[in-house]
């Protein structure tokens, strides 16, 4: 019988602290990520656009409800695709596939046409599904069981989520927006509104710089993701839950996933408006002119990369600094929650000034970066947990399930921003507050529930 290994293969060869298989996943994951949000920076702008200007004239109501739908398949797919990684390719052969279907994905949408759209969303879903918790769960693979630098090792290949994520709105937002690549393309007979089109496609190239990425340092990974045999892993299960499906320790800490899981749907519902509510806010009351130059309003979703960027080692620095002192990883999730409800809520006087005039760009700039600090917080300690909680033999399904928190969210982020309109100022401040209230609420929970989720994770941090 083969199956994922279940066991941590840690590579040698080391660098900076850390496995060097950190830094194949680190980039490959950077150009996937390049690839997903080049797409995400000018999606709900080109489906809000008028006809004659190159997009589909859909309400903001319209293409929020598409948004929310696409967003939370590309999470909600994780979960077969964790499944069919543990059982059937294996984590790095999952992702190779997920990989090449990604990229046929964006390419597809490269043509001007409502079905393409939908046709190359549906592959980015399917390539998604089987690339992110594999991806996650090969991460996990380079580590010991409480090894401490586990955490630090999250924060390091999330600061490769976005880099990628940095640069994608400023290449892939040139070419569906920036003036000057629209002149060219009338300059050389090629009509300018077709320019969209071209973003799409730049977001395919980054997939396909990835996945060559991906395989030149595949020796790099070790053993981590291989799909082997696994007799004696087999009967090292068995042991530990005595025949049974899952152990009472492995209840307690599935237990525990759950209780994160819920305010990790909370967190990602309102973070994820920067890429519909707040896109659109940005393109409509922003002020994207400095010194006589207009630049793209996507180019803003460039600071939430940023700082994710400036920040990530810091923050990895400190979790290894305090080492066995560092907070529990609810405790954690509760700083990130707050950070995230102080950040959003800087756009309630920022819509009252929008009444009157088109708005500074340093507001979502400073909302980009309380919330940025909050993920930090979450999003990367919210994966090392669940490798670090889930059952060996179950760990890229397991991941899949924890993606679907992000896929509830990301529907959730959708819908509520289909209650956006420019024009409604009363409307948007009460959109915006009733999020930044949401979360100080979940965090006074979060404080309340870390005893209970820590004696649920039994020992572990």
């Amino acid at each position: 019988m083969t199956a994922v290994t279940d066991y941590p293969a840690i590579a040698e060869e080391t660098f900076a602290g850390h496995p060097k298989g950190l830094f194949n996943l680190f980039f490959t994951e950077m150009w996937e990520r390049f690839s997903y949000y080049g797409m995400r920076a000018i999606l709900v702008l080109y489906m809000v656009t008028a006809v004659a200007d190159g997009g589909l004239a859909m309400t903001n109501a319209q293409a929020g409800q598409i948004y929310g739908l696409y967003t939370m398949a590309v999470y909600l797919s994780a979960l077969p695709g964790g499944f069919l990684g543990d059982k059937v390719f294996g984590a790095r052969r999952a992702v190779l596939i997920g990989g090449i279907v990604i990229a046929l994905g964006h390419f597809t949408i490269a043509f001007p046409s409502t079905t393409s759209l939908f046709l190359g969303m549906l592959m980015i879903v399917l390539g998604t599904g089987l690339l992110k918790p594999n991806m996650a769960t090969m991460v996990g693979a380079l580590y010991g069981p409480g090894d401490v630098r586990r955490d630090a090792g999250f924060s390091i290949f999330y600061m490769g989520v976005n880099l990628g994520a940095m640069f994608a709105p400023l290449v892939c937002g040139y070419l569906a927006q920036g003036t000057e690549f629209k002149t060219w393309l009338t300059s050389i007979g090629v009509s300018p509104h077709i320019s969209w089109h071209f973003g799409f496609a730049a977001a395919g190239i980054g997939m396909v710089v990835g996945l060559i990425i991906f395989l030149l340092n595949a020796r790099l990974l070790g053993n981590a993701g291989l799909k082997i045999a696994r007799s004696e892993a087999a009967e090292s299960d068995k042991k530990q839950t005595n025949g049974e499906f899952l152990s009472k320790d492995e209840w307690r800490r599935i237990g525990a996933i759950g209780l994160l899981f819920l305010f990790n749907i909370l967190f990602w519902a309102i973070y994820e408006q920067g890429g519909s509510s707040l896109n659109i806010f940005a393109s409509k009351c922003v002020n994207t002119t400095i010194f006589g130059w207009s630049f793209p309003s996507t180019w803003l979703q460039t600071f939430q990369a940023l700082f994710i960027i400036i920040f990530a080692p810091i923050i990895s620095w400190i979790w290894l600094k305090l080492g066995e002192k560092q907070p529990t990883a609810p405790s954690k999730f509760g700083i990130g929650i707050f950070l995230l409800g102080l950040g959003i809520s800087l756009m309630v006087p920022a819509s009252m000034l929008a009444a009157h005039d088109k708005v500074s760009p340093l507001w979502l700039v400073g909302v980009f970066l309380l919330e940025c600090l909050g993920e930090l917080c979450l999003s990367p300690v919210g994966l090392s947990t669940v490798t670090k909680l889930a059952p060996a033999r179950f760990g890229s399904l397991t991941m899949g399930a924890w993606y679907l928190s992000i896929s509830i969210g990301n529907y959730v982020a959708g819908s509520l921003s289909g209650f956006f309109d420019e024009k409604n100022i009363s409307g948007m401040n009460t959109l915006f507050g009733a999020m930044a209230v949401s979360a100080m609420v979940a965090t006074g929970l979060m404080a309340l529930l870390v005893p209970t989720i820590k004696k649920l994770m039994g020992g572990i941090k």
